[in-house]
């Protein structure tokens, strides 16, 4: 019995030639196709490809997009948002699986392109590129507008057109792409083209305009590297992208948003008329008001003057009095000297003559002279030595002198008068114990004691012989010691 496995009637293939049969089967089946979905899993190379997914609510679909074709995109690739891609169906035999080969993309309808505009609006504002306090003041009257938009539009026209209307200023014009692929880079570059320049070519404010279209044409105003550069301009930014209905991101990112071109040139600068029309009232209520403060000025001052007194009237009074009083000067001088003159008529007779005075003056002298000398020869009789007596004069210095030495001799005789050595030479001695010491009572000397005797003309010593004799009451009128003293 032959045990081998019967052979099946199925045909073999080497794996080469499946992987083979498999591609040409999807591309002759496929060819080029259009697949509706949203981008996931996006990821750049280095090299340039971007490979990414393509999902619904029940698939996923591979692909990829050669560098080659990245360049000739109209829609960028960003996860979340919803395209429609062109291209062809390949394999990958390497790993055994297919993707789609992408050389177009574009939005699948208006629903995926504000899905993604909302996306971005989203992301921006946490950022902070739409908040109010980044706004700034336009310039009132700019000498130059720079203009965004395209060269060979309307949008051009009308705004040069406004503005030779209203207030003519120079015009730079940036002339770039507003619609379809490179536009949303060039809008960029102009923007911040413009505030690279510098001195008279650098524009005050920036109109950033283009007229209407749908929502596509418009999405180059849309676009991420167009809003960052509006937000980062250094120089006041007017956007007016489409018709008054029309809402781009650059309106967010902007200083003003006007609903037309032709609304932001008005904007950018005022109407010369208006201008002239505003001078002219202001000039007015600056007369107006200039002439009630000089009204209301007059009004204080007349109300102060008449709080004011007559000076006219004062002047007059005070002149008029001082001329009075200088005539009645002029009258008193005379008689005064004259009254004066009579009172010493009348004193005259009872003052003294100066002659009488002097002599008067001499006698006195004389007299003190007289006295001084007896004085003198009192003192000289007491025995006390004394320096000759000068010469009297009549003179007031030597006058002077001789009081002075009057009363000089007058202190020295109280000074004798009181001296123990003159109570001596009235009989009485001085007791001292044989140490010095002076002895002023009969009970401090001891039997025996040696004593020292002082008399006006020397000393004698003695020894007490102990007896204490009882007091004798001296009479009232027998002086003391102390009363000597």
């Amino acid at each position: 019995m032959d045990t081998a496995a019967p052979r099946a009637n199925i045909p073999e293939f080497a794996v080469s030639e499946i992987a083979g049969a498999i591609k040409r089967t999807l591309e002759e089946s496929f060819g080029r196709v259009r697949v509706r979905g949203e981008i996931t899993e996006l990821k750049r190379y280095p090299s340039g490809h971007i490979y990414l997914s393509l999902k619904d609510e029940a698939a996923k679909l591979e692909s990829v997009i050669w560098k080659t074709s990245v360049g000739r995109l109209a829609v960028k690739p960003e996860n979340g948002i919803e395209v429609i891609a062109t291209g062809r169906i390949g394999t990958y035999a390497d790993r055994s699986k297919y993707q789609l080969v992408i050389d177009r993309l574009e939005f699948a309808g208006e629903g995926a392109l504000l899905a993604r505009i909302e996306m971005l609006r989203k992301r921006l504002l946490e950022e902070g590129l739409f908040d109010a306090g980044r706004k700034r003041r336009l310039p009132m009257l700019p000498a130059t507008i720079g203009v965004v938009t395209s060269e060979r539009g309307a949008v051009i026209q009308d705004i040069r057109t406004t503005i030779a209307r209203r207030f003519p200023r120079r015009i730079l014009l940036w002339p770039v792409a507003v619609q379809g692929q490179g536009a949303a880079e060039q809008i960029a570059a102009a923007i911040r083209g413009f505030g690279r320049l510098e001195g008279a070519m650098r524009p005050d404010v920036i109109i950033v305009a283009r007229g209407g279209g749908s929502l596509e044409d418009l999405m180059a105003f849309n676009e991420e590297i167009v809003v960052r550069a509006a937000a980062e301009s250094p120089i006041p930014l007017i956007s007016a992208v489409g018709h008054e209905t029309d809402t781009t991101l650059i309106d967010f990112a902007s200083d003003r948003r006007a609903p037309t071109p032709t609304a932001a040139a008005e904007m950018a600068i005022p109407a010369r008329t208006d201008l002239l029309a505003d001078l002219a009232q202001t000039e007015a209520r600056l007369l107006q008001l200039g002439r009630a403060l000089i009204e209301r000025a007059r009004r204080r001052l007349m109300v102060a003057e008449r709080g004011l007194p007559d000076l006219p009237n004062i002047l007059g009074s005070m002149r008029q009095r001082l001329e009075d009083r200088g005539e009645r000067l002029t009258l008193a001088l005379p008689g005064l000297v004259q009254r004066k003159r009579g009172e010493l008529g009348r004193l005259a007779p009872r003052l003294p003559h100066p002659r009488e005075g002097i002599a008067a003056r001499r006698a006195m002298l004389a007299l003190l002279q007289a006295r001084g000398r007896a004085a003198w020869q009192r003192i000289e009789a007491r025995g006390h030595a004394a320096p000759p007596l000068a010469r009297f004069s009549t003179g007031p210095v030597e006058s002077l002198l001789r009081e002075k030495r009057l009363r000089l001799e007058g202190l020295v005789a109280r000074l004798d008068s009181v001296s123990f050595q003159a109570v001596l030479s009235r009989g009485f001695a001085l007791v001292r114990d044989a140490e010095g010491a002076p002895i002023t009572s009969a009970a401090s000397v001891p039997p025996g004691g040696r004593l020292v005797l002082t008399f006006a003309d020397g000393e004698a010593q003695a020894t007490a012989d102990g007896t204490k004799p009882a007091p004798k009451r001296r009479p009232r009128d027998e002086p003391t010691q102390e009363t000597l003293l």
